[in-house]
């Protein structure tokens, strides 16, 4: 069983957020900032793209509220949102969650840093466009 449906059925302590019925919401025990997130189904699905779409349209509906209440309560400047799909994205825990982390300043500890890459932009639309 997964770390996470474990937290779900209760067997692991966890500080909760907010739980329905369908999803539970979670301070991540590694705070990354203050108020640090987890927003996950209690289905098991390993990644969002199992999620049937009715059910992704709500998990990031829930996100979005919560990002909003978490902003507004702990005085944040902002939020990043992220989801990791697959280990080599850096997702440890094999059960779909959003991470909100509430960011405070420019300076704080946090760094989400993108390499800029030269790439065949009209490849890669093309490559898209025949899977959608």
């Amino acid at each position: 069983m997964c770390v996470f449906c474990s937290i779900i059925e209760g067997s692991i302590p966890s500080y909760k957020v907010y739980e329905d019925d369908g999803f539970l919401a979670i301070l991540d025990i590694c705070q990354t900032t203050y108020g640090h997130t987890l927003v996950m189904p209690k289905k098991h699905y390993e990644n969002i793209l199992e999620m049937p779409e009715d059910e992704a349209k709500e998990l990031l509906s829930l996100t979005r509220k919560l990002a909003d209440k978490i902003v507004k309560n702990l005085d944040a400047k902002g939020f990043n949102l992220l989801v990791n799909t697959g280990e080599v994205a850096g997702q440890s825990v094999p059960h779909v969650h959003f991470h909100i982390i509430p960011r405070y300043s420019e300076n704080d500890t946090v760094k989400l840093e993108f390499t800029e890459n030269k790439y065949d932009f009209l490849e890669i639309t093309s490559k898209i466009n025949k899977a959608v």
